[in-house]
């Protein structure tokens, strides 16, 4: 089995996939990334897209919380330790638990989950954001990337990413203009401990 095979495997474990976000990243990276471009506001309706174990529910204020994300183990995860914040479903990109709230959340997250998503996928998690949201709302993305003049630390920690769709800038912003209208997005390479070249969307109609 491959290293990334091995890593992918090894990450599934929730408290293992905490701790190496830890190391990865840092400590202050939940409070960069709120602070600077997600920008919660108390009593928020958040809908937290690929939540994993929503480590993020540490880092917000008091909001309306609902995260969901297609691993068992990271719900349960999230609900062992969480339950009392917000609703957690373990369930793929879709509208189904939802539907009844359709244009109600102020805000959508998508934290390190458009590239484990291919073309169609993608699209169909800004679709979902787009109905999720009411007017003016905003989605707000954060991925990997690729970029011109990356260093190869960057570019070769990116090539073996768990995720298998890792865009450049111009690839994401074509996937987010299919369902939002006004897109702003940032790189950065100084957000994470490690080097890192990362791309963070704020999406709007």
């Amino acid at each position: 089995m491959q290293l990334s095979q091995k890593l992918s495997a090894v990450l599934r474990v929730p408290g293992v996939y905490s701790l190496f976000q830890r190391m990865f990243r840092g400590g202050d990276h939940w409070s960069r990334y709120l602070k600077e471009y997600v920008q919660p506001a108390e009593g928020e309706k958040i809908l937290d897209i690929g939540c994993g174990p929503a480590e993020v529910l540490d880092y917000l204020p008091s909001v309306q919380y609902t995260g969901f994300d297609i691993s068992p183990e990271y719900i349960e995860a999230a609900k062992k330790k969480l339950g009392n914040r917000g609703r957690f479903w373990c369930a793929d990109i879709g509208l189904a638990n939802l539907e009844h709230e359709r244009g109600t959340f102020d805000l959508a997250l998508a934290t390190g989950v458009l590239h484990h998503l291919d073309d169609a996928r993608a699209a169909d998690l800004f679709a979902l954001a787009r109905l999720a949201l009411r007017p003016g709302g905003r989605l707000i993305t954060l991925d990997g990337c690729y970029m011109s003049g990356q260093s190869r630390v960057a570019r070769w920690l990116l090539e073996r990413d768990r995720g298998k769709f890792v865009r450049s800038q111009p690839q994401y912003e074509h996937l987010a203009t299919s369902a939002f209208l006004k897109v702003e997005s940032y790189v950065r390479c100084d957000f994470f401990r490690a080097p890192y070249t990362v791309l963070v969307m704020r999406c709007r109609n």
